[in-house]
């Protein structure tokens, strides 16, 4: 062998014995959680339901295959299934599910998803020593998924409760649950990201984890390194129906303050500002005069809401309430729900390009189901520019159905620059380049001023939703 090919090998095997040596001392570095483990899962409950289904309900459900599982998951999930009614009598089908949950005091209250336990006639709390106890529903609040319970019971093992306001991405965090109905299963994984905000979810800034979460963990308690609870396990991002990387907990600051007032009032108040808002972009943030993309852009305000009568107006970006900044428009329904209605709100926001004030009493959230109301659109007289569509006055009527003070109704949309940013007939252009719209003509007119090659903003309402645009005229 040649001395260089030897110096190689040499060279080789002297990098594997320093790698090989790396590999214990990094191994020293990752987390022992066995401590943890002991010391929590005590507190951590299997909860199964049981929801009786009337008889046409049972015969007109559709039974899963389950051919081709592994035996041990189609026996599982056979046991799950409500047993079919025998032919003379019998009683009821009854449908079950699975999750978790975890006990937050001594005397018996239970800290859970409110999906877990909808819509049961019966719930059955299943504790570490295996015995089962019935559990009472103190209350639900869906739009925070969370529900909590009660059992009879004395000097129960209970959680420590830590901050979640204090996790950072990076950090380790451990579930316990029940998936597949596997009693305290533990997986662990690192925090992704703080304060994400959901669609249909907006009163929650949820802790997004890589811990692996499956069927029957929802509801279970999510800890940090300290063996405090930071968050309640909820819902995962799948396109295949497992597992897949990305889940998300509800923050245990979040839960405690509804689980308090389930407890105290029965039911959960939040604050409301009866506003539609959308997030701040690059080039929105150039129409409107920002530094930055920030904020929280106000598209649409409820009439005699909280923020009209305290004279917050369309086309203000908001960039901070009571000291805290809005980065992302998402930051805001979080901060706002978590005022109780009364409250005064003090909002920072950019308008016609410079900063001002606006202090306004927080509104109680309207029952679930209730939001804006639906706009009508219909014109009469023409007008064409430069945009490339032709728009129409609005009526006094319309105006009065629509509760609007201007705006034009777009009745055409030819080739140009209003094709290309998707506008409709139908929609209704309220503002141009942060002007107010009073009629078809002083559209015409602000259209033919608008700037080249900078970022224009509009405001469209489009089936009683508002939203402002950006586009850019190269000509």
């Amino acid at each position: 062998m040649s001395i260089p090919r030897l110096k190689t090998y040499l060279s080789i095997f002297a990098t594997v014995l320093v790698l090989g040596q790396a590999v214990p001392a990094m191994a020293v570095e990752l987390p022992d959680f066995t401590e943890l483990v002991e010391q929590a899962s005590p507190a951590v409950v299997n909860i199964s339901t049981t929801q009786k289904l009337p008889e046409r309900r049972v015969m007109d459900q559709q039974m899963p295959d389950l051919e081709g599982l592994p035996p041990m998951l189609r026996e599982f999930f056979e046991r799950g299934m409500p047993q079919p009614r025998s032919p003379g009598g019998g009683r009821q089908r009854e449908a079950q599910s699975l999750g978790s949950g975890f006990i937050i005091s001594p005397d018996g209250y239970i800290l859970t998803n409110n999906h877990v336990i909808a819509d049961a006639d019966e719930i059955l709390v299943r504790l570490a020593d295996r015995s089962e106890l019935k559990a009472k529903l103190i209350g639900t609040d869906p739009r925070s998924d969370v529900a909590l319970l009660k059992i009879e019971g004395k000097d129960l093992p209970v959680l420590k409760l830590g901050k979640s306001q204090n996790l950072k991405a990076g950090q380790w965090v451990v579930a316990i649950g029940s998936p597949f109905g596997f009693d305290h299963t533990v997986t662990q994984g690192i925090v992704s990201a703080i304060g994400r905000s959901l669609p249909n979810e907006n009163y929650v800034p949820f802790i997004q984890t890589d811990v692996p979460i499956n069927p029957g963990n929802s509801g279970g308690p999510l800890f940090n390194l300290d063996g405090e609870v930071v968050g309640i396990n909820s819902q995962i991002y799948t396109r295949s129906g497992g597992f897949m990387g990305v889940s998300f907990a509800i923050p245990i600051d979040v839960a405690m303050d509804v689980s308090n007032q389930l407890k105290t009032e029965g039911k959960v108040s939040r604050g409301w500002l009866g506003v539609v808002i959308q997030e701040v972009n690059k080039d929105l943030a150039e129409s409107f005069g920002l530094e930055k993309p920030a904020g929280a852009l106000v598209a649409q305000i409820q009439e005699d809401g909280p923020a009209a009568k305290g004279g917050l107006q369309v086309g203000d970006v908001i960039l901070s309430m009571n000291g805290q900044p809005i980065v992302m428009s998402a930051d805001l329904p979080h901060l706002v729900g978590a005022l109780k209605a009364g409250s005064k709100a003090n909002l920072e926001v950019i308008r016609e390009g410079k900063r001002t004030n606006v202090e306004l009493t927080v509104g109680a959230i309207p029952e679930e189901g209730k939001e804006l109301d639906s706009l009508a659109k219909s014109g009469v007289e023409r007008s064409s520019n430069r945009l490339g569509v032709a728009v129409a006055e609005l009526t006094p009527e319309q105006k009065r159905t629509l509760e609007l003070q201007g705006g034009v109704v777009i009745k055409e949309v030819q080739e140009g620059p209003a094709a290309m940013i998707g506008l409709q007939p139908g929609d209704i252009i309220t503002h141009l380049n942060n002007q107010a719209i009073g009629s078809a003509k002083e559209f015409t007119d602000i259209a033919k001023a608008l700037p080249k090659n900078r970022s224009v903003s509009m405001r469209v309402l489009r089936q009683g939703r508002a939203s402002f645009i950006t586009f850019k005229l190269a000509e």
